[in-house]
């Protein structure tokens, strides 16, 4: 008897115990995930971290991939991918490589990894080379140990390396990735599409122009505020589709936030704004090259310094900023922002005050009296209120007789444009990031094309002697001369009235209440760092 009711209630617990462990089942499956929906203002060129120099691009690699140093939330460097470094000389410096990390793919990092990336990232025809110009040499020391060697002095290479993510080598010699896919020169490689870092997020899928789905990856290295599981990207160029989006609750943050839905926003207690002020400097380019000849003429008009100085005179930033920017930011008269370094006080002051009878008359004195035709490009899904901002431009100049012939394009076809030097005038943003030191923009942006300077010279803008005291800033260790020789080579160019700074570009994230990420001046998406209720 005693037999038959132990059996009895050995088989009660069993079913007890079976419905329980199903009851906890089907409870974790109904646990609700947290999933970012994120919308933004245009697509990612290229899955592949050394394919394009963007900030767009990197502010959703950065968290797939990482580097050797990062910024924290307040832009200061700290450890990542090395625990530390130290200097053995000015051009020679080690760097100690963290421990126990794992690549998306299972393998564990080590210091021939970093030596292939730096390598991958430091080939003559990278997209990269604007950052790893400097770098002669990786060598391996030990597994755990890597030495950079220099071409000379250089106080800015931990500058670089927080924007120079790690790939794992193996995987790159297997899919045949030892080169960067770089789509803006047509050469489109495995890891245009797929990935394997060492990120808090993981790529799961990626459709072009959909959307584009990461995960969290349980075994990273370092631990996330919160614990988001998924992110989905979805790049929607339209405006008011994004903020539908958001209204109507099929996304949770948008980037950035169309200036004139800031109020509408503002007042919908469902939603929030996350505002800061970019590091990104937007500014005209000339084409100056004598070589390139705008339709309808017979000559580059823009060779002409007094042109140049004419146009940008005709130029009401005053009116950009209060109107199309609705006073979210102001005229700056600087290349760069005050938080970069190198920025110096002295040049913030207007290089010609508005003055449209003075332009006139100085087309008049260069031989334009009646003035000249021009084109003007711009992007539909980079820069906030981009469009807007190019179309009052050509208003303005028309009022001096220039006759502007305006379009617009997507920025992968944008970028190949003007890179190309094929636009005569056009839109360039530039942050300074991951570097935030102006020799980012004098190397890449200023520096005459040649060799490992000028990269992003699309104006064709050459001075020998901005050149060389670029050159003489990049080995320059003592920071008081370091910073005369930047201040120089601003005042040159601003005498040459080769580009028309603008404003620094507002940013302003806009999510659901609940949700809340860090809106870095550098334009980086640290979702690590974000919370979500």
């Amino acid at each position: 008897m005693i037999g038959r009711l132990l059996r009895r209630l050995v088989r009660c617990v069993a079913v007890v115990g079976g419905l329980t462990g199903v009851m906890l089942s089907v409870a974790a499956a109904q646990a609700p995930s947290k999933t970012l929906r994120w919308g933004n203002n245009g697509e990612v060129s290229t899955m592949d971290p050394h394919g394009a120099f963007s900030t767009a691009n990197a502010s959703l690699l950065g968290n797939i991939y990482e580097t050797l140093v990062r910024h924290d939330r307040n832009l200061k460097f700290e450890p990542a991918l090395a625990t530390s470094w130290k200097i053995i000389a000015p051009d020679h410096w080690r760097f100690f490589i963290r421990s126990g990390v794992r690549f998306h793919n299972g393998a564990t990092l080590t210091g021939q990894d970093v030596v292939a990336s730096l390598r991958r990232a430091s080939l003559p025809d990278s997209p990269y080379l604007s950052v790893t110009h400097m770098i002669k040499s990786v060598e391996l020391v030990d597994d755990m140990t890597v030495d950079v060697m220099l071409r000379g002095p250089y106080p800015v290479l931990l500058n670089d390396l927080a924007g120079v993510s790690i790939l794992n080598e193996r995987w790159m010699e297997e899919n045949n990735a030892l080169t960067p896919s770089d789509p803006a020169k047509g050469r489109v490689t495995y890891t245009n599409m797929r990935t394997n870092g060492t990120g808090p997020f993981r790529l799961v899928s990626r459709q072009i122009d959909a959307e584009t789905v990461l995960e969290r990856f349980p075994d990273w290295w370092d631990k996330p505020v919160d614990k988001i599981d998924r992110v989905v990207f979805r790049p929607i160029v339209n405006d008011s589709t994004r903020v539908a989006g958001l209204l109507s609750g099929q996304l949770d943050l948008i980037s950035p936030t169309p200036l004139p839905d800031i109020d509408r926003i503002r007042k919908e207690p469902s939603l929030r704004l996350m505002e800061a002020q970019d590091l990104r400097v937007v500014f005209l380019v000339f084409n100056v090259a004598p070589d390139h000849i705008p339709d309808g003429e017979s000559k580059n008009p823009l060779t002409d310094r007094r042109v140049r100085q004419a146009l940008t005179m005709a130029i009401d930033v005053g009116s950009i900023t209060s109107r199309i920017m609705r006073n979210l930011t102001q005229p700056i008269h600087t290349l760069i922002a005050p938080e970069v370094q190198g920025y110096d006080a002295s040049l913030a002051t207007p290089r010609a005050a508005f003055d449209p009878d003075g332009a006139r008359r100085l087309l008049t004195e260069a031989g334009y009296p009646v003035g000249f035709n021009l084109g003007m490009d711009c992007p539909v899904d980079r820069f906030v209120n981009a469009e807007r901002v190019c179309q009052a431009i050509m208003s303005m100049w028309a009022k001096i007789g220039v006759k502007v012939s305006f379009t617009s394009m997507r920025y992968p076809v944008y970028m190949t444009k003007f890179l190309g030097g094929k636009s005569d005038t056009y839109l360039l943003g530039w942050a300074n990031t991951p570097q935030i030191d102006a020799f980012s923009l004098l190397n890449n942006a200023l520096h005459t094309k040649v060799g490992r300077s000028g990269t992003w010279n699309g104006g064709r803008y050459s001075n020998p002697d901005l050149d060389a005291l670029t050159e003489q800033a990049a080995v320059e260790m003592d920071p008081a001369r370091r910073q005369d020789l930047l201040t120089q080579a601003f005042r040159l160019e601003r005498a040459d009235f080769a580009t028309v700074p603008l404003y620094r570009e507002p940013m302003i994230l806009a999510a659901r209440r609940g949700v809340e990420v860090p809106a870095s001046a550098d334009g980086r998406m640290r979702l690590w760092l974000a919370r979500m209720d």
